[in-house]
């Protein structure tokens, strides 16, 4: 059986005694029906799924995540403020007249309703406008089907920390009836969605939080859609759309066709193409007033950063001037991630709102890789207003920095921990650029300031 390898989260549920009707995009159904809990055992996008009562109509904070599971979880707030963004924001780059397109696999049935809850209870706008597409075609929201209850999951936690980082950005969900899962399963329909934002000029900012393992995609079928992708990054690349992309939750290696871990190094496309900024994950650590102490690679248990070199991608240029020990590992390929952001569960999860479950499990804990492109979308849309155009392909920017040898003044440089994962060798932290964190996480005010300095790109 196939199973899904979207960048997973991993989710913990919390209880909520809120309940609002859904404006839902699937036919015939105003309001779905709850998903049962014994459902979410089935779930196979997300990874430590746990049911806890604890009736509460506001967001779970720091204290209630301690207290119930030991260990903190983070609002918008408090991450704006770890990485820089909240002076951009207080003085009004908050993503405004910028529009960022997020693509799914069926979606969520009841987003619209749901991000209102999740912005009344962090005191966050709601955002200009909110549009849920499906040109190809939907699907009637099944409460019984864990892999779409997956995907409304996925879907939940893009729209709602996309907005957290850039509150005055539009957004578009993009959904696709085909669910996307290993191998070329899904990706057809997901390259005509973006294709079908570019042609219609939707956004300048595409988050994916999916893919597969390249090793899925080498047969002639895999190589011909990785092709046609390239085609397309390509384009977006000309028309200034940045294209943003999860670099896995299984350390060094990936899921192969029958769900298992393949025992060897791999890495996931579409994050291994040179033209998507893949982002890797971090355990972030902050005080108990929420101020940044320190982040290492994300690896535990439950997960790890992805990251390593790819089979399918030859050194893009803008790799090059990375120094000869890297070179020895990377052998003229593509290294992953470029950037990355918060993503341990265990060590500071993120909240979210899903109305599609019973009243008492609405609020939830999450972690993975997952929360990464979604909150890079957002802070590239508070960057493009900035700047007062879009930045477009972001990879050469990030490396010239690297080059100039001043990336520690824009971002965290991670040097402590490797993504070595289920007995699969991994990659260590170093000073620089590195196959576990990249670059690292943003300064915020200083990267997107210096962004803005940047000139554009032909």
């Amino acid at each position: 059986m196939k199973l899904s390898i979207r960048a997973c989260t991993i989710l913990v549920l919390i209880s909520s005694v809120l309940s609002l009707p859904a404006k839902s995009g699937y036919q015939g159904q105003a309001e779905p029906p709850n998903v049962r809990p014994d459902i979410l055992t089935g779930i196979r996008k997300v990874k430590g799924l746990r049911l806890v009562l604890n009736p509460s109509s506001r967001p779970p904070s720091s204290a209630d995540c301690l207290n119930e599971f030991g260990v903190p979880c983070y609002s918008p707030q408090q991450l704006q403020e770890a990485y820089g963004l909240t002076p951009l924001l207080d003085a009004g780059y908050t993503g405004t007249g910028e529009t960022i397109v997020i693509i799914e696999s069926f979606g969520s049935p009841t987003i619209a309703e749901d991000l209102k809850v999740f912005d009344a209870g962090y005191g966050l706008p709601d955002p200009p406008s909110m549009a849920v597409l499906a040109p190809l075609g939907s699907v009637p929201f099944d409460p019984n089907n864990s892999d779409q209850v997956g995907w409304a999951l996925e879907t939940t936690l893009d729209v709602e920390w996309a907005h957290a980082m850039a509150p005055g950005a539009a957004i578009v969900i993009l959904t696709s009836p085909v669910d996307e899962t290993q191998g070329v399963q899904g990706l057809p329909e997901f390259l005509q969605l973006e294709q079908y934002a570019l042609d219609h000029h939707l956004g300048h900012i595409i988050s994916q939080s999916w893919g597969t393992a390249e090793n899925n995609l080498l047969d002639a079928e895999g190589r011909q859609v990785v092709k046609r992708f390239e085609h397309f990054y390509l384009r977006a690349a000309v028309e200034k759309v940045t294209v943003l992309s999860g670099s896995g939750d299984f350390g060094s290696t990936n899921l192969d066709l029958n769900g298992n871990l393949y025992p060897y190094p791999t890495v996931i496309f579409p994050a291994s193409s040179p033209l998507v900024t893949a982002v890797g994950g971090t355990s972030l650590s902050l005080d108990s007033n929420g101020d940044y102490q320190a982040e290492t690679v994300w690896n535990d248990l439950s997960g790890a950063s992805g990251g390593g070199v790819s089979q399918l991608f030859s050194e893009p240029l803008y790799q090059y001037p990375l120094p000869p020990s890297v070179q020895t590992v990377l052998k003229h390929h593509r290294g992953i991630p470029d950037v990355a952001y918060n993503a341990d569960p265990n060590i500071g999860a993120i909240a979210i709102y899903a109305g599609f479950f019973p009243p008492d499990f609405r609020w939830g804990i999450t972690g993975g890789t997952s929360e990464g492109p979604p909150q890079w979308a957002g802070i590239i849309a508070d960057a493009n207003q900035l700047c007062g155009r879009p930045l477009g392909f972001l990879n050469r920017r990030l490396y010239l920095l690297g080059a100039a040898h001043v990336e520690s003044q824009f971002l965290h440089d991670i040097t402590s921990g490797n993504n070595g994962f289920n007995g699969v060798p991994g990659y260590e932290a170093t000073r620089g650029w590195d196959l576990a964190t990249g670059w690292g996480t943003p300064k915020l005010s200083e990267l997107i300031r210096k962004l803005a300095e940047q000139q554009p790109e032909d």
